[in-house]
């Protein structure tokens, strides 16, 4: 069974930097698309960003131009990197994997950013 386990998740100032990471158990990174989701407080989960084997990258808006999502085959790894960060972007975030109609899920890592 695949699993996922993130980390880098802290408190930082409004305007701060994060960068996760995604450690996956199996060499899924190069041949599927994975991703970033996260859920705030009282919120549903939402879309933060994609990448695809092929490297196409998907993001959501509220994250365009601030996120960037990246992959290292070799380390079986999935990267976000957080700029320019808001109290809005305060959550859980969630490494995702996909595998055709099912994904899976990670455990979470919490970022909190103060205003």
């Amino acid at each position: 069974q695949v699993q996922l386990v993130e980390s880098g998740g802290g408190l930082v100032q409004a305007g701060g930097s994060l960068r996760l990471s995604c450690a996956t158990s199996a060499h899924i990174v190069g041949r599927h698309t994975m991703g970033w989701y996260r859920q705030a407080p009282g919120k549903q989960r939402e879309l933060v960003a994609t990448i695809t084997h092929e490297l196409r990258t998907n993001y959501a808006d509220s994250v365009k131009g601030r996120f960037t999502i990246s992959k290292d085959n070799a380390r079986n790894a999935v990267y976000l990197q957080l700029n320019n960060l808001k109290p809005e972007d305060t959550a859980v975030y969630y490494c995702t994997a996909e595998f055709g109609s099912r994904t899976t899920w990670g455990q979470g890592t919490q970022v909190t950013v103060s205003s």
